[in-house]
């Protein structure tokens, strides 16, 4: 297992800009995970180790894109109707036959080899049939409906590259190309835990002071949606000593440790401290909304990454910051996830030289465009907001008045979750 310099996560304890940390993230973070082997059907969500370059062209012949009649336009009439015997016969998965002669027509089907000289294809439901003959109305073009070799793909070019995620369409490439197997990461091994003597388990009864804990369980969801490995460690409490000798048992079979909460400075925050007594952690204050505060450490070289404990910031830093991580330590290129511009249905302001991540629902305008409405209640630790909400909208450093009507950049969740 590759591990991480014990100072890659060193930062001054002044307030970090967003693109600041990405940057920072990007330049010290590497692979961990080692690669194998898998067929291509199982590849699915996993981070592609090498380039795949195509042997041969896509499609490899010319063929027909259409159920019909193959034909030399120059043998059509372009004035009216031009009536050819139909000489032959050609179908998909056939040598390719002798091709016609001049002033006659090949009866065709999808994907069949296109034959030598023909150059155009006539759709069968634009045709009539009678006699063996084929009657070809006027108005085609020259190479109607036929697909040239390569026209999809070109020998030697590449499909697939080093550090993708392999979605549904690239194991279809994949395959297109000849590829029955695929180099991809291992699946990144997370351990995760939460800590606080008043967090529960779903299904517990709660006593005065309790609450049930649902980071883990968001936190489990988005690591699974990924690709990762996960190992739930459940609820540490807050016991100095037993959280030491968690996070050295966690380290030793995990690329990864990541918690929620309990890394401030408080008496009972005892993760901080164990991070530092197993290895090194440097808390980064993010000039950021939601979120301020993420611990980045290692334990004997395996990454640390402590969250904030309430629920909207957990999942913001994460999907802001820790998703890229993840990726990296996967052997992924980090490619930022798209947003696109929406005008806003709300007046907000916000601090100058801060980031900013509002949650919002869209509503679509009777022209087409579409309209961000702010969620009603923008506190940190309101989880149904984000159950509620279908995305995020960005507010840069230097903005500090959103007007209703103004153009904002929105990010749908689908876009950084799964």
């Amino acid at each position: 297992m590759a591990q991480l310099t014990d100072d890659c996560f060193a930062h001054g304890g002044r307030l970090m800009r967003t693109d600041e940390a990405l940057a920072l993230l990007q330049e010290k973070i590497d692979c961990v995970t080692a690669t194998e082997t898998l067929t291509t059907a199982d590849a699915l969500g996993r981070i592609l180790r090498e380039d795949i370059v195509a042997p041969g062209n896509i499609p490899p012949h010319d063929n027909s894109a259409v159920d019909g009649y193959a034909v030399y336009f120059d043998d059509l009439n372009a004035e009216g109707p031009t009536r050819l015997r139909v000489s032959g016969r050609q179908a998909a998965g056939q040598r390719r036959i002798e091709a016609p002669a001049r002033g006659e027509a090949l009866r065709i089907f999808t994907g069949a080899v296109m034959p030598d000289g023909p150059d155009t294809v006539m759709m069968q439901e634009d045709c009539t049939l009678e006699d063996g003959h084929v009657l070809i109305p006027a108005g085609i073009k020259r190479g109607a409906n036929r697909r040239d070799a390569g026209e999809d793909v070109t020998a030697g070019s590449k499909v697939l590259f080093n550090g993708q995620r392999l979605r549904a369409q690239d194991l279809g490439q994949a395959a297109a190309v000849g590829r029955a197997e695929l180099q991809v990461s291992r699946p990144l091994r997370v351990a995760l835990f939460s800590t606080g003597d008043e967090l529960r388990e779903p299904g517990e009864g709660l006593v005065a002071g309790s609450i049930h804990d649902s980071n883990r369980y968001t936190l489990m969801g988005l690591l699974k949606s990924l690709g990762c490995a996960v190992s739930d460690l459940g609820i540490l409490r807050d016991n100095a000593d037993n959280i030491v000798s968690a996070l050295d048992q966690a380290r030793r079979d995990h690329d990864l440790v990541i918690t929620s909460g309990g890394v401030s400075v408080g008496e009972e925050d005892h993760v901080k401290h164990a991070v530092e007594t197993l290895g090194t952690m440097h808390a980064w204050r993010l000039a950021i909304k939601p979120g301020r505060p993420i611990a980045l450490g290692q334990i004997g070289g395996v990454p640390f990454v402590g969250l904030p404990g309430n629920p909207v910031a957990v999942v913001v830093t994460y999907l802001v910051f820790v998703r890229p991580m993840l990726l990296r330590l996967m052997g992924g290129t980090s490619m930022p996830p798209q947003s696109f511009p929406v005008r806003a249905d709300f007046a907000h302001r916000k601090k100058k030289d801060r980031r900013e991540w509002v949650r919002v629902n869209l509503q679509r305008n009777g022209d087409g465009s579409w309209n961000a409405e702010k969620f009603p209640r923008d506190g940190a630790g309101i989880l149904s907001s984000l159950v509620e909400s279908q995305g995020l909208i960005e507010l840069p450093e230097d903005l500090t008045q959103v007007e209703p009507g103004m153009l904002v950049d929105y990010l749908p969740f689908s876009e950084v979750i799964g």
